[in-house]
């Protein structure tokens, strides 16, 4: 009995170690296997993901202000308020502006009615230099046909010399009134026409100082440049506000139909996302719903989050989102980019040595490392631009080094 329960024991013990061993090898044969791949081409649909914010677009945000000083009489606008394109927003006190619009349309009227006085009446003294010249150049004609005459007759021996000397003597000096009569009336002249002149530009002066005015009057009413949503507002009624080289904000004004993302893409990734790829995106707001979006751009310029490089990308909204999107709501945006065909491998089987990027290739059945170009990353695979061929095996993990 003793002789059949030794070999009984020893049988189950020579099985114990037989499974043992048997488990073992089919163990390392697994992870041989685990630990190589056959690189192969595979499909590249991958999606950019990056966490972003609503934003307005451009234009629509505005911070409403005053352009002059002045206190605050009315303003019925409250946070939350609709508003319209152009409407009322607030008014300032008017009653300084509107006495010096009143004492500039004064002084216009005068400027137009002394401008219309020289432009309708006829001086005095223009009126006796035309008389002057008129009655001058009579007498000169009658002075010239007289020297004429007188000449005559001394050619026929009718008359003595003198007498023609007298008359063209008489001649001569007519002309020589005549001269200083013009000369004199075109001076006059030249005088109307500065004081024409100067009225005008008077004139001018105080219409324009008019509209200066009336402009200044106009800005006591501040109007919404945009129709949108009262974001907020920082003044009161009764307040003295101060306008210099900034204008003093009364509200700020959303439209919160002109809304756009703007997702915080990885530098790793932002070589891969074009304008006009389509993207989608969600808020915590609505967990269930997605909204359609497009890439409209990418700002050239980064910014650091956390010590991170990321680029804008600026997502234009597709979807009908009225009452669903505010600023500054978290998105999770998902930019699709295009699908293409490539070798890849697991992530994990590359690896930077230096200035390069290696994997460990079977060559004769030994490892070998071999410098790879990398491009597209897809979660757990690494796109391979050069360096591997399709069907090599390569190793997931690094050969040992202790000769084991």
């Amino acid at each position: 009995m003793k002789r059949r329960a030794l070999i009984a024991a020893a049988t189950v013990l020579m099985l114990i170690v037989l499974l043992t061993m048997l488990w073992s090898a089919s163990d390392e044969h697994a992870a041989a296997a685990r630990d190589e791949f056959v690189v192969a081409p595979r499909v590249f649909a991958s999606t950019v993901i990056a966490i972003g914010a609503v934003k307005p677009s451009i234009g629509a945000e505005v911070r409403v202000g005053s352009r002059i000083s002045g206190r605050v009489a009315r303003l019925p606008a409250n946070i939350g308020d609709q508003v319209a394109k152009g409407q009322i927003i607030a008014e300032l006190e008017t009653a300084e502006l509107d006495a010096v619009v009143a004492q500039r349309r004064a002084e216009l009227m005068l400027a137009e009615a002394q401008l219309a006085a020289l432009e309708n009446l006829l001086p005095d003294e223009e009126g006796r230099a035309q008389a002057d010249v008129a009655r001058l150049t009579a007498t000169l004609r009658v002075a010239a046909e007289e020297a004429e005459r007188q000449q005559e007759l001394v050619t026929r021996d009718l008359a003595p010399r003198a007498l023609a000397d007298a008359a063209r003597d008489r001649h001569l000096a007519a002309q020589a009134e005549l001269e200083s009569a013009a000369r004199t009336l075109r001076l006059v002249r030249i005088g109307r026409a500065e004081d024409r002149k100067q009225a005008a530009a008077e004139a001018a002066r105080a219409r324009a100082a008019l509209e200066s005015a009336q402009v200044d009057l106009s800005f006591t009413s501040l109007l919404a440049p945009i129709g949108g949503v009262v974001a907020s507002v920082s003044t009161q009624e009764g307040e003295t506000v101060a306008a210099g080289l900034n204008a003093p904000t009364f509200l700020t004004i959303i439209d919160l139909q002109r809304l756009q993302v703007h997702a915080y893409v990885d530098e790793v990734d932002i070589g891969k996302v074009e304008v006009g790829q389509q993207a989608s995106f969600g808020v915590d707001a609505f967990p269930g719903r997605e909204f359609a979006a497009r890439v409209a751009a990418i700002y050239p310029t980064a910014t650091i989050q956390d010590n991170v490089v990321k680029y804008i990308v600026v997502l234009e909204i597709d979807d009908d989102y009225a009452g669903a999107l505010r600023p500054e709501m978290t998105t999770n945006v998902r930019i699709e980019l295009v699908s293409r065909s490539a070798l890849a491998v697991p992530a994990r089987a590359v690896r930077p040595e230096g200035q390069r990027n290696v994997v460990y290739v079977m060559r004769d059945g030994q490892p070998e490392a071999r410098a790879v170009r990398v491009g597209w990353r897809d979660g757990p695979w690494t796109e391979i631009v050069d360096g591997l061929a399709a069907g090599e095996r390569i190793l997931l993990e690094a050969p040992s080094t202790d000769g084991g």
